[in-house]
């Protein structure tokens, strides 16, 4: 089947215009094109880098032994990718890091990547699947193009890299498997690992080199003491200073902390805040650092610190301990703490004083994972259960009603299933346009997903899919897939578990859509008839209709036509039956389009005209144009190559008319095939470029594998079998890697005629037989077509 059309009930389309308007052959000559079409994700200069690396620490102490190792790595011809910094916590691993990191960035071109594994947070771990995808956005690979699979993203972020020198930081790994598929393949990319442990699975599969960091000597935390307070005081018996130290075991997060309380106590004498200090050694209670007597250290600074905070100040701290994810904003921690603004920001503003937090860009914070534990084990203390679950509640509340505002402003689908009551005591932003709201999405997208599994977690349930629901429509949005996934599929379960019949049925719905988008097909069926099946149990017809529609779609994704037909011909009757012009249009083209790839050409004449006509009665130009492809694909196939480049022609215009630049890609891949009709090989070829640079920047490889095929078989046509082969070997691959069984086995037809024509029988025979072998599970008219010519091929040969 020709799929290269969008599904009418897909709504995760862009609406930008497309930087390769104007008529087709301006984009690219033929003669241009000699070869594969090749692209490199993230190219176009250095405005387009990532530049990820948090800022330092203001006080960098020494370590000038483990800098200099550092330095050596960039001196070091041998080819390894990956360095462990290891040590207990708070020793100073990420500082070391990021001081050396900042250091090297001339050393770097191509950028630098950073990310916070959380791997001994008290909270989830960021996955390697959850950090691939982050870095993968980061390095130009649009979202829709970010593989399913862990393996999968890995390879491509392998790839990428091997062309590139950047520096990766992997802060606070717990786990080898956590990062090994974060590591850059070969090349000279770098990756820098923190983590307690010494990862030593790393060094033997890797060949990582390590270097364990040590706690500071006395004198170098003697002086970071020293240097960190002494704007503030001065005067200091170097005695108790040294006893200060040692009571922080020399760890830098310790002393940090340390000096921060003394320097906000300039006329207290030094020796009566190592008393409080010594009488705080007895209250620590369950956090480990690894060492007992640095455990006890960092505890009792801790307790210390806590302690000499004001009372609000306390109290938020401990909440914020019961925050989804370990970066917050202010907004969110003044829902968390359901207090004033002033007081919050008052007390935000004492702890990032106090080094008990810290903050992470404008108006936001972030907690080292130790001082969580500490907070959450504090708050289990000092808050009562009942305003434990309160906060969380506050707070999952807050994200709920602010992701709504999200996809009201952002999403490019804004029906949602429901609509939220005024909560006048949470203070909910509201987005004045796409960008801002879209800021603020990619600000808070881990702590959507930790939000949605905290209020499950809590027995949120009714919280939990809402939010999940609302998710959706901005995963849509943003082809976000796996994280669609992961909110749906709780959100399905606790509607489930509240017995929302609906909810749940377009819950499965919603992951019907999103199977179907990742190509997870047999999954897709199965969500579309549970949601089918709830929808006719609820008598709700306009529901079935679109559900029978989603699954009709389904089966045309697998080259399942007489399926499809089945689904839409139950659909059509109740359609008419309902008054939605738009729902019985799209009904009408799903069938037609079905009809067409049937062969059945009059029957899918008629329906087609019906829906162009509701469409155009609608003022619907963008659909107009969908159902004008499918009419150049009649008339191609009935032979007639000049209406069918009119009509193409027509539908790119509108398309463009629209400034949609997905919908432009699927009209120029017709244009392209209809001009190739034509007899216009050269001009194919542009506009077979110009939907593969589309497809590209917008992450569809189907339809970008799609342009890459024309474009072999317009070579084809000129008799360049060579550059042919290169075409349909880069679309074989990305079809294969999809699993698109009907693809494949139209491009493996094509790739053997190519091979036969250049002499090379026997990897011809090899790909005419894995087509055949496919499309035994095909019986249509086209599928059926394609058998009996490659079988004759196999005769003649």
């Amino acid at each position: 089947m020709d799929t290269d059309m969008p599904e009418p009930d897909n709504h995760g389309y862009d609406n930008t215009r497309s930087q390769v308007s104007g008529d087709a052959n301006e984009v690219v000559q033929a003669r241009d094109v000699s070869g594969g079409i090749h692209f490199h994700y993230g190219s176009g200069g250095r405005a387009g880098l990532p530049l990820q690396l948090p800022r330092g620490v203001r006080v960098f102490i020494n370590r000038s032994s483990d800098l200099t190792a550092l330095d050596e790595l960039l001196l070091d011809d041998e080819d390894f990718v990956v360095y462990v910094i290891a040590g207990t916590a708070g020793v100073g691993k990420t500082s070391l890091a990021l001081h050396w990191a900042h250091r090297a960035r001339a050393e770097f071109p191509d950028g630098q990547l950073y990310i916070d594994l959380r791997g001994y947070d008290p909270g989830p771990p960021v996955t390697a699947d959850q950090a691939l995808e982050r870095f993968l956005q980061a390095i130009g690979v649009p979202a829709a193009a970010v593989p399913n699979d862990v393996e999968s993203k890995s390879a491509l972020y392998r790839s990428i890299l091997a062309d590139r020198h950047m520096l990766v930081i992997l802060d606070n790994a717990g786990t080898t498997a956590q990062v090994r598929p974060l590591l850059p393949g070969s090349g000279r990319s770098l990756a820098i690992v923190t983590s307690r442990s010494h990862l030593t699975g790393l060094a033997i599969r890797h060949g990582a080199r390590r270097r364990t960091v040590e706690t500071l000597t006395e004198a170098e935390a003697i002086r970071l003491l020293t240097e960190t307070t002494k704007d503030y005081r001065s005067g200091d018996d170097p005695a108790d200073v040294a006893e200060l130290a040692r009571l922080c075991a020399h760890l830098p997060l310790a002393l940090r902390l340390a000096a921060e309380r003394a320097a906000s106590r300039p006329g207290m004498p030094l020796s009566r805040l190592i008393a409080d200090l010594r009488d705080e050694s007895v209250l620590w209670s369950t956090l480990s650092t690894g060492d007992p007597d640095e455990a006890e250290a960092v505890h009792t600074v801790f307790a210390w610190s806590y302690r000499a905070l004001p009372e609000e100040a306390a109290r938020i701290f401990c909440l914020l301990g019961l925050h989804p994810g370990g970066e917050f904003s202010e907004s969110a921690a003044e829902a968390l703490a359901g207090g004033n603004g002033r007081e919050v920001r008052s007390a935000l503003d004492i702890l990032a004083g106090a080094c008990l937090i810290e903050p992470s860009g404008f108006s936001r914070y972030r907690f080292h994972d130790l001082l969580r534990a500490y907070a959450v084990d504090r708050a289990q203390y000092e808050i009562p259960q009942e305003e434990q679950l309160a906060a969380v509640e506050r707070v999952c509340d807050w994200y709920l009603r602010t992701a709504y505002n999200c996809a009201l402003a952002s999403a490019h689908d804004t029906t949602l299933l429901f609509t939220l009551d005024p909560a006048p005591e949470l203070k909910v932003p509201e987005f004045a346009d796409h960008a801002q709201a879209a800021q603020w999405y990619m600000e808070e997208r881990f702590n959507l997903e930790a939000t949605v599994r905290a209020a499950a977690g809590t027995r949120l349930l009714q919280t939990a899919w809402r939010l999940a629901a609302v998710l959706e429509r901005i995963y849509a949005t943003h082809n976000h897939f796996n994280d669609w996934r992961s909110t749906s599929l709780i959100g399905l379960s606790c509607a489930h578990e509240l017995e929302l019949q609906a909810e749940e049925a377009a819950m499965s719905e919603s992951l019907g859509r999103l199977c179907r988008m990742t190509m997870r097909l047999d999954e897709a069926v199965t969500h579309h008839e549970n949601a089918i099946a709830t929808y006719r149990e609820l008598g709700s017809t306009s529901s079935v209709v679109k559900g029978l529609n989603g699954l009709a779609w389904v089966h045309l994704f697998r080259h399942q036509l007489a399926d499809a037909h089945r689904e839409l011909s139950e659909a059509l009757p109740l359609a008419r039956g309902q008054r939605d012009t738009a729902w019985l249009a799209t009904i009408l083209y799903s069938i037609g389009y079905t009809c067409a790839q049937m062969r059945r050409l009059d029957e899918a004449d008629d329906h087609l005209t019906e829906s162009l006509e509701q469409f155009r009665a609608l003022g619907d130009r963008l659909y107009e144009s969908m159902v004008l492809t499918a009419f150049s694909y009649l008339a191609r196939v009935r032979g007639n190559a000049e209406s069918a480049l009119a009509i193409a022609a027509e539908a790119v215009g509108i398309s463009r008319e629209m400034a949609n630049q997905l919908w432009e890609a699927t009209a120029l891949l017709y244009f392209g095939k209809a001009q190739r009709a034509a007899g216009d090989v050269d001009a194919a070829i542009s506009s077979f470029h110009a939907a593969a640079v589309i497809c590209r920047q917008k992450g569809d490889r189907s339809r970008e594998a799609m342009a890459i095929e024309g474009t072999g078989q317009a070579y084809s046509d000129l008799q360049r079998y060579e550059d042919a082969i290169d075409f349909y070997r880069q679309a074989v691959a990305t079809h294969r890697q999809q699993g698109d069984k009907w693809k494949l086995a139209k491009n493996l037809a094509q790739l053997a005629h190519a091979l036969s024509s250049v002499g090379d029988r026997a990897e011809a025979a090899e790909c005419r037989q894995e087509a055949l072998t496919i499309l035994i599970e095909f019986t249509d008219e086209k599928a059926l077509a394609l058998r009996s010519r490659l079988t004759a091929e196999s005769d003649v040969l």
